[in-house]
């Protein structure tokens, strides 16, 4: 069983509140502190999740130089204020970064169908006969 410890509790808890705060930025015609706070918030979370040493080690892989580039490139442009282009800068890098992860996620979606309640929901929904 894994164990969690009180930094990641509240990293997670963290970034959660930078997710809203994105949410809540974009959701305002791009609101630059807004979305600024979330970005902050969101990173912080994540170094507060899985550590200082594992978020360096994610975000400058050789691999992974790219996604990095932009995507903390956005960060900088929406902390100076130029949220349109950061976020689209920013979308692009994390797009570069998690590429590998979408096929598991979307698997892992698509078994949802096996589900028994979902299955029910979605035989009924499905048929357009």
């Amino acid at each position: 069983m894994v164990t969690v410890t009180e930094l990641q509790k509240i990293g997670v808890g963290v970034t959660g509140f930078g997710l809203f705060f994105l949410l809540f930025g974009v959701l305002l015609y791009f609101d630059s502190v807004l979305l600024a706070f979330g970005n902050v918030l969101f990173l912080s979370g994540l170094t507060f999740i899985i550590g200082l040493r594992r978020t360096a080690h994610f975000f400058f892989q050789r691999h992974k130089f790219r996604g990095s580039f932009f995507f903390l490139g956005g960060v900088s442009l929406v902390l100076c204020r130029w949220p349109i282009i950061g976020m689209l800068v920013e979308s692009y890098g994390f797009v570069l970064l998690f590429r590998s992860f979408f096929p598991m996620a979307l698997a892992f979606v698509l078994s949802a169908v096996n589900i028994p309640f979902l299955n029910a929901f979605f035989s009924s929904s499905s048929s357009m006969v």
